[in-house]
C-alpha cells in the first residue's frame, strides 16, 4: 500500500491529487507544521533525513521530491495514463515541466516568501531581482498556456499536477489579474476536477487556495 506522508499546506497535496487521478488506493499519515516557524515537525525526519514533504513509502521504498514521486507513480501505476509516449516531442515537454516547476520558478516564489517573512519586501534583492524574475516567469507561463490547453498539449498530464503548486503559490503572493487570463483559467480548471476535489477532502485544509 502506498503511504503518503502528508504535511498540511504543502507540495504533498499534489501527490494526493495524482493518486486520485490514477484511481489508486493509498493511506495518509498526517503531519502538522509548527505554528510559529511553519516548518515540518521533527517526526518527518524519521521517514527521510531531510524531514520535508512530500514523501511516500511503497513496497519498502521511500521516495522524496515531488517530480520523482509523480514520475514513479505514473511509470509504475499509470498504465499509460497521464504521460505522453516515450520518444515523442510531447514527452520532452512533459519532462521539462516536471523539472521546471521546482528547478526554476519555485525557488523565486520561496525567496519572495522568505523576504516577506523577514520584512525585506522593499530590499534591493526583492525589487531588483526577485520581483522582476517572478514577472518574467509568470509572463512566460501565460504565453505557454496560450499555445495549448494544458502545459504539454491538449491532453491533461501529470506535468499539470506538478505545475499546480507554483501557480497556486504565485496566485497567493501576487495578483493574477486580467493580465494573466490563461493562468487564472488553468487554476479554475484544475480546481474543478473531481480528482482534485477528492484529494482536498482526504488531505484536509489547504490554505494556498485562499
Amino acid at each position: 500500500m502506498i503511504v503518503v506522508h502528508h504535511l498540511n499546506n504543502s507540495r504533498s497535496q499534489r501527490i494526493l491529487w495524482l493518486l486520485e487521478e490514477l484511481g489508486l488506493d493509498y493511506e495518509i499519515k498526517f503531519y502538522e507544521r509548527d505554528p510559529n516557524t511553519m516548518l515540518a515537525p521533527a517526526e518527518l525526519k524519521e521517514v527521510h533525513p531531510l524531514g520535508k514533504s512530500p514523501i511516500i513509502t511503497d513496497e519498502g521504498q521511500t521516495l522524496a521530491e515531488s517530480g520523482a514521486i509523480l514520475d514513479y507513480l505514473v511509470e509504475r501505476c499509470g498504465e499509460g495514463k497521464l504521460a505522453p509516449p516515450p520518444g515523442t516531442p510531447e514527452k520532452l515537454r512533459y519532462n521539462y515541466w516536471l523539472h521546471y516547476s521546482e528547478g526554476s520558478v519555485m525557488p523565486l516564489l520561496v525567496m519572495k516568501l522568505v523576504l516577506g517573512n523577514f520584512r525585506l519586501e522593499d530590499s534591493g534583492a526583492s525589487s531588483q531581482f526577485v520581483a522582476p524574475q517572478i514577472k518574467l516567469h509568470v509572463d512566460y507561463l501565460e504565453s505557454e498556456l496560450a499555445k495549448n490547453t494544458w502545459f504539454v498539449g491538449e491532453e491533461f498530464t501529470a506535468a499539470d499536477v506538478q505545475m499546480s503548486f507554483p501557480l497556486e503559490a504565485a496566485a497567493a503572493q501576487i495578483d493574477l489579474d486580467t493580465s494573466y487570463p490563461k493562468l487564472k483559467d488553468f487554476l479554475q480548471r484544475i480546481h474543478a476536477r473531481s480528482a482534485y476535489q477528492r484529494a482536498l477532502e482526504r488531505g484536509g485544509k489547504y490554505e494556498l487556495l485562499t
